[in-house]
Order: C-alpha cells, then structure tokens, then sequence
C-alpha cells in the first residue's frame, strides 16, 4: 500500500465503503501511523511492539511474518498484559445515535469506525483496552486489556449492537465510575444530545475518581447548521412516533444559535474540569480525534 493509499483511509468517505470493523480499525491506523510523519506529531513513538526470538510452545499467531520475511529469522510479537495505561472507550448506542444526513455515515457508525481504531492503537502501544455501551443505562462493560485477541472481542460487542433507547448519560456515567477501580484514561463517543448539566455531572465524576477524560462530541453537519432546502419532516429517532414538519429556514437562526449555546456550554464546562473536549462531525478525517487521543497519552506519560 502506497502512502497516499494510506492516508485516504482516514476520510469518513473512502471508510464508508467498507463493512469490516476490523479491517477498518487496522486501515485507519495504518493511514494515522503513515499520516504521523507528515505532521507536528512527528517524533511519537509509533513502534507498538517489541520481539523476541521465537521459542517453542509460542503461539505462530504471534509470529511476525514480515520479520521473517526480512530476516528469514522468526520472531515473536511480545505484548505485555500488565501495562501503565487502562482505557475505556465509551460508545453511545443511544436512537439518536444513527442519525444521517450531510455524512456518509451515520453519528453511530462514525463513533463505531473510531472506537475501532483507537483500540486497536491502544493495543498496540501495549496499552490496556476496554469498552463501554451505554444508552439509558449502561449496557455492556468489557474489561481491559492489553492482548491484541482482545480486539476481536471488543470489535465482536460493537457489531453486536444497534442505536436505540433514549438517551440518559449520567446514570451510565455514574454506574461505569464506580465499578472502574484502577485509574485510567476514559474516551467519550457521543453526540451529547442529553442535559448538559447532567452530562457534566457525570463527566466530573470521572474526574473526582482520577481517570484522565477525553470527550468527542460528534453530530452530522446538518445538526449543527439545519442547511436543509425543502420543507423537511424530523423524526424524534428516540420516540419515532414524534415528529414534525417545518421550513427550515425559518427556525435556522434560532436553532443554530441553541445548538451553538449547546457546544460552548461543554467546551465550558469540560474546560472548566480539565477534561479534553473535541467537537467533530461525521465528515472530519479520523486522524484529528486520533492525534488528540495521542496528545493526552503523551501527558500522561
């Protein structure tokens, strides 16, 4: 694969055609890495692995073919299962989650592809990966690790699940921080759509336990700008029974001026509790919350 093959691979548009997690997960990453040298982040570590000679009883999974392609010497891929970093990715399953217009993708799909992709590069800086699904509640809570066969198991709970229910963060936020014991990193997947008071309330608690927090708040374009041309009929994706028809353009100041309010009332108030805010949409390249994951592991050493 060819460096500007590589790096195509971090547009929401070209990852669209794709249906695989894993495969997106490892071609992303693959673009991210590539993209690196490129950019201001050049000088991260981006060598993920160490090696050994190959032993005996070493599982031929482990083995890194294209070392022995180079070397004709067999190695093995040495992972640690006891590492300095834990992470949680949190994933919003909640209806409104699957929502589309301007994108190629839908909000759920988008958080899906990075949820992916930011495991598989936690896995391999050997760090500990885990994941939460949360709606109205938390759903389902998979435990760190830091052995690249995890992935297939967090990637195996995504695919497994559908946006749905309402949307109810703190409880889920609130549930997740009492049962995480061990200090760590938590990445939020969510479009926010919720009380923001209440939203933050759960962050910060977060922060009270001591877990670093990233936020990746992400809407499809049109949520923020409403640049709809026809009279458009919008289906509450939470209670789809509710809906309504309207012009636009004759509620787009106001609307645009609330959702405006919405951003900046987080970027406040995550700011306010040092937690790392990143509003993106379903059309912004997956290096940008990549390379903002990667400057909050730089911190934390």
């Amino acid at each position: 694969m060819t460096t500007t093959d590589a790096v195509r691979y971090l547009d929401p548009e070209v990852v669209s055609r794709l249906s695989r997690l894993d495969l997106i997960a490892r071609l992303v990453v693959e673009g991210f890495i590539t993209g690196l040298h490129r950019s201001p982040y050049h000088g991260f570590s981006v060598e993920f692995s160490e090696h050994r000679p190959y032993l005996p009883g070493d599982s031929l999974r482990d083995l890194d073919w294209k070392a022995y392609g180079k070397t004709g010497r067999m190695y093995v891929k040495q992972y640690e299962e006891e590492t300095n970093l834990k992470a949680y990715v949190l994933l919003d399953c909640s209806g409104s989650m699957a929502f589309r217009a301007a994108g190629s993708m839908s909000k759920f799909r988008y958080a899906a592809s990075l949820a992916a992709a930011l495991s598989l590069l936690l896995l391999r800086q050997r760090d500990a990966a885990g994941l939460a699904l949360f709606h109205d509640r938390l759903d389902t809570l998979i435990p760190p690790r830091a052995v690249q066969s995890h992935l297939s198991v967090l990637l195996r709970a995504i695919n497994q699940v559908e946006p749905a229910a309402d949307t109810r963060m703190a409880p889920a936020f609130l549930t997740l921080a009492e049962r995480i014991n061990r200090r760590g990193l938590v990445v939020v997947l969510s479009d926010l759509l919720d009380e923001p008071e209440e939203v933050l309330k759960g962050l910060k608690y977060f922060r009270h336990r001591g877990h670093e927090v990233i936020v990746f708040q992400i809407l499809d374009p049109r949520e923020r700008d409403l640049e709809f041309r026809h009279q458009t009929r919008f289906v509450d994706l939470e209670a789809p029974s509710q809906s309504l028809s309207t012009q636009p353009w004759h509620v787009r100041e106001e609307y645009s001026a609330m959702m405006h309010d919405l951003i900046r009332t987080y970027r406040n108030g995550c700011a306010d509790a040092r937690i790392d805010f990143e509003q993106i949409d379903t059309t912004t390249p997956f290096d940008v919350a990549l390379s903002r994951y990667l400057v909050r592991r730089k911190r934390m050493g």
